[in-house]
C-alpha cells in the first residue's frame, strides 16, 4: 500500500486515482501525518500544496516530516512535497518566474523513475519557487524554466519532481506506474 500525504493541493485526489491503478492507496491529510507510522507503507508521496515555502516558515512541516532523514523506502515529493524533501536535507528555496503551464523536461540520466520514457517528454507546472539540489543527492532532469526539476537521493529511492504528474495525461500515470515498480522491488529486496 501506498500513502499519500495531502498539503492542501487540489490536485491531490488524482495522486491517489493514478496510483489506484496499480496498488492500494491511503489517502491522508497533512494535519493527520502524525498518526501515521511511514514504515507501514510500501511508499510515500507527498502532493504539491498552495504555499509558498520562500515566504512561509517552513518549520512546522519540516518538523512533521524530520523522519524522512531516516527514511529508506521509495518516496516522491511532488512540487512542495519536492521542496520539502529538498529543505529536509539542507537545500534552499527560492522565488523564481511563474510558471503555468507545459514544459519540457530533459533527464539528465537514466533512473527507473523515467523507465519507458524519452529522453525528453512534457509535463504540466505549476509553481513560483524552486528548491537548490541538497548535498548526496543526483540531479536527474531540468527544463527552460526551472533547474531542479528532478533530483534522487544518492543512497536511498527518495525522489522529488517540481512539476505535477497527477495532472500531465499518460506520461503521468507512466511515472505513477515506474514509482509503483520501484516500491514493489524495493519490498522484494
Amino acid at each position: 500500500m501506498i500513502l499519500v500525504v495531502d498539503f492542501g493541493s487540489a490536485k491531490a485526489p488524482f495522486i491517489s486515482e493514478f496510483i489506484d491503478e496499480y496498488m492500494d492507496v491511503t489517502f491522508v491529510k497533512f494535519s493527520e501525518l502524525e498518526t501515521i507510522n511511514p514504515d507501514d507503507y510500501l511508499g510515500i508521496v507527498f502532493s504539491g500544496a498552495p504555499i509558498l515555502l520562500s515566504e512561509t516558515d517552513p518549520a512546522p512541516y519540516l518538523e512533521k516530516t524530520v523522519w524522512l532523514k531516516q527514511y529508506k523506502k521509495p518516496f516522491l515529493g511532488i512540487c512542495f512535497g519536492h521542496q520539502i524533501l529538498g529543505l529536509t536535507f539542507g537545500a534552499t528555496v527560492s522565488r523564481q518566474k511563474e510558471d503555468r503551464d507545459w514544459q519540457t523536461i530533459e533527464i539528465l540520466q537514466e533512473d527507473p523513475l523515467f523507465d519507458k520514457f524519452p529522453r525528453e517528454f512534457e509535463m504540466m507546472e505549476d509553481h513560483c519557487e524552486t528548491v537548490s539540489i541538497p548535498p548526496n543527492f543526483i540531479h536527474l532532469g531540468v527544463s527552460d524554466a526551472c533547474i531542479n526539476e528532478v533530483m534522487k537521493h544518492k543512497e536511498k529511492p527518495l525522489y522529488g519532481v517540481q512539476f505535477h504528474p497527477e495532472v500531465s495525461g499518460n506520461l503521468g500515470s507512466l511515472l505513477f506506474n515506474n514509482f509503483v515498480n520501484i516500491c514493489e522491488r524495493f519490498e522484494q529486496e
